[in-house]
């Protein structure tokens, strides 16, 4: 490949548009050429594999278990106590 001194890093593009692209036929074009492709690609790598900056957050590692605290003393009671003292009674009719 035949590089010319004089050729710029940058020309216009020939799309018409007020652009420019890299020139390949200039030694530092052709490398931003290729470092733009393997910085692309690996990028593409990166985000299919979710690595890198684009891996998800690590899981919190989860507090160790401890038992609920003891709510029995305020649970209400299993029976009404009855203060009829009809019931209270002993006696059989």
């Amino acid at each position: 490949m035949r590089f010319d001194e004089n050729e710029p890093v940058f020309k216009r593009s020939k799309w018409g548009t007020n652009r420019y692209e890299y020139n390949p036929n200039n030694p530092v074009g052709l490398a931003l050429i290729v470092l733009s492709v393997a910085f692309a690609t690996v990028m593409l790598i990166l985000m299919h594999n979710h690595a890198g900056p684009f891996a998800s957050p690590p899981d919190p590692t989860p507090a160790p278990w401890s038992p609920p605290p003891d709510m029995s003393r305020w649970a209400p009671p299993t029976e009404i106590p009855s203060t009829d003292p009809a019931r209270t009674s002993t006696d059989s009719p």
